[in-house]
């Protein structure tokens, strides 16, 4: 039995089927997404989304979706679906699937009558290159296949109407056409590997819906541009190509891409497997010799602290080094320039965060214990010390470092300083500054670190340096964080400390130098589980705390007083889990294995076989957010490799 199969009795029902949502994506950044029915029901849905750096920084949806029609006897049966006002589907071609299985690639089987149809997807790796594979199983008499592309030509975060600007002309090529809506984008090349008819019909599919931007409060409603059909007949056993992208293909070669595409992937037969997959898809290498690793999907681009705490679970965790390494020679770079002269860099975002460069000494820190410290060295250690060096001269413009040796982090425009970044008219909602717990934790971390590969390099001088600065800064965290309770301020500015229990102080009790003692790292870690843990992950401020409020949904001013405020983010989870195996090894192996159960069972729900942005603090934990976020996934992945390093 597959790992990732729904039956008809799952697709059929749309209020399951609907929640449920897959993801292709190729290392341009382009990607396919829409539901496992093949309805879309968000405007970043799409079947060819992608970058489109000439007009802008956003993704650009050129085709919509294509739906199909199965002809027999002259009869049609249409396979496709949308939604129209009132609730109303049409066609409901969801009716005539038969089973749904994602273990290679998305697969679904149709039975129409006397037809048996499967439909398979692929985006290829290095190229804007969308296939699908039609193969009719079974029929009892001639067939037919229809397709109808609903193209948009549109801004992911905008929506298009019925225009008289759209361009309606196309160009014949070889099986197929090539055609443009408008000024300024590239042409859509949608050919089949066999020779086919178009016949061109111009017209609007108008007021398609969707849903999740309904609930979101934001506009949902829409009009796509069909320029006509294709039609070509199909033979029992056979199999036909479809190909989607912005570059002419030679269709001669489509069964070959797509067979070689379908070969490379691992398939998902097994929790490890999903994740591995999905890390893969954050992966992105806009231009030659540069990569990256996308915050998330469908709406996240690079952002700097994602990055570093992501890349080693998207990377070690599953095997790759040389993805790590990489993605580190880019992000070196671009850390360089930003210590040297303030530069921000393009692509890289938010590199200026006062935590970024913390969370880029941790990202190599778990490359050292992966690879060994000589390695580390000769990679990254002059980078490390580089960072080490910058921070204790006070050069960066939003992190200074007091006499007690801690990390005084403060708004340069009240922007918000920390990952709890949620904003109401240009204000954050946390305003965590001045002496904030994972900084100073992971500076403490970063000192030691620093200090252990001098002393590595028989640099003691350094090295003796390093240890009085984490000594002294050691001291000044548990002076300072520690509060009467058994556990940690969250934060501290001035004469203000904040007294809520949020998850925040777990990463303190997780590094591998924590300025904790053993009994402090026990303490910390039993009020997370009293009062935050939920089995997808730590709830951002506990059910005792003011203003908790654990349900994102609603419009956008909701859901930004909800994001931080008692939300579940299953990548704290993954910071709890080390912090509790490092406390009871052996003996806590269990427990973390039956915290992962809640996390696997996303991989059925929601974005399938990956994990959602962040979950609802309070039952049944409803996944919210960008559908599949990268720092959960490398996380998760984290612990999975960590328990396999007790097994063996």
């Amino acid at each position: 039995m597959a790992y990732l199969k729904f039956d008809k009795k799952l697709m059929i029902n749309l209020e399951e089927s609907l929640s449920r949502e897959i993801l292709r994506t190729n290392r341009g950044g382009s990607y396919h997404c829409t539901t496992v029915v093949d309805c879309n029901t968000r405007k970043h849905h799409g079947c060819l989304v992608m970058p489109l750096p000439q007009l802008d920084n956003d993704d650009h949806i050129l085709l919509s979706s294509l739906d199909e029609t199965v002809i027999q006897h002259e009869t049609e049966f249409n396979l496709g679906i949308h939604k129209y006002e009132g609730n109303n589907y049409s066609p409901n071609g969801h009716k005539y699937i038969r089973e749904f299985d994602c273990q290679a690639t998305p697969k679904t089987i149709y039975r129409v009558g006397g037809v048996i149809l499967s439909k398979e997807k692929v985006f290829t790796t290095s190229e804007n290159n969308f296939i699908i594979k039609y193969t009719l199983l079974e029929a009892n008499s001639p067939t037919k296949l229809r397709f109808k592309p609903l193209l948009a030509f549109r801004n992911v975060n905008q929506l298009t109407q019925e225009n008289q600007v759209v361009n309606k002309n196309y160009t014949e090529i070889e099986n197929g056409i090539k055609t443009c809506m408008y000024q300024g984008y590239p042409e859509l090349y949608m050919q089949f590997n066999k020779r086919s008819t178009f016949v061109f019909q111009p017209h609007w599919y108008k007021g398609i819906e969707y849903p999740k931007d309904m609930e979101r409060g934001l506009p949902y409603k829409e009009d796509l541009y069909v320029p006509g059909y294709f039609e070509l007949s199909i033979s029992n056993g056979e199999s036909i190509y479809f190909s989607a992208g912005i570059a002419p293909t030679k269709t001669m070669f489509l069964k070959d891409s797509f067979d070689k595409e379908v070969a490379t992937r691992t398939p998902r037969t097994s929790f490890y497997n999903c994740l591995k997959n999905s890390a893969e898809q954050f992966y992105y290498q806009p231009r030659e010799k540069e990569t990256y690793l996308l915050a998330g999907y469908p709406w996240f681009k690079v952002r700097a602290r994602d990055l570093f705490i992501s890349t080693p679970g998207c990377t070690l965790s599953i095997n790759n080094l040389g993805r790590f390494e990489r993605i580190f020679n880019t992000a070196s770079e671009a850390l360089r320039k930003f210590m040297v002269d303030g530069e921000e860099g393009s692509i890289i975002k938010e590199i200026d965060a006062p935590d970024v460069l913390l969370w880029a000494v941790w990202s190599i820190q778990q490359f050292s214990k992966n690879q060994g410290k000589a390695k580390c060295l000769e990679n990254y250690g002059a980078l490390v010390m580089e960072i080490i060096d910058y921070l204790r001269s006070n050069k960066h413009p939003k992190l200074h470092m007091d006499e007690n040796g801690l990390l005084y982090a403060k708004s340069i425009n009240g922007e918000a300083l920390t990952w709890m970044n949620s904003q109401i008219d240009g204000r954050p909602i946390i305003p965590r500054s001045g002496y904030i717990v994972e900084f100073n934790a992971l500076w403490y971390n970063a000192l030691k670190f620093a200090a252990e590969l001098s002393e590595f390099q028989k640099n003691t001088a350094n090295a003796g340096l390093l240890e009085a600065q984490a000594s002294k800064t050691g001291a000044a965290f548990i002076d300072t964080f520690v509060n009467g309770y058994d556990y940690l301020f969250d934060y501290i500015d001035g004469e203000y400390a904040d007294w809520s229990v949020r998850p925040n102080m777990i990463i303190a009790a997780a590094l591998d130098y924590s300025p904790l003692s053993k009994t402090q790292k026990r303490a910390v870690i039993n009020i997370v589980t009293k009062e935050l843990l939920t089995p997808k992950g730590l709830r951002s401020l506990s059910p005792k705390s003011e203003g908790y409020n654990p349900y994102c949904y609603g419009s956008q001013r909701e859901r930004d007083l909800a994001y931080h405020q008692g939300t579940a983010w299953p990548w704290l989870l993954g910071f709890y889990l080390e912090a509790y195996l490092k406390l009871y090894n052996l003996s806590g192996i269990s427990f973390a294995e039956r915290m992962l159960i809640g996390l696997e069972e996303e991989m059925s729900m929601h974005c399938i076989g990956s994990i959602s942005e962040l979950f609802d603090g309070n039952p049944p934990f409803q996944g919210r957010g960008a559908i599949s976020f990268a720092m959960n996934v490398a996380m998760t992945l984290r612990v999975v490799k960590l328990l396999e390093s007790y097994d063996s």
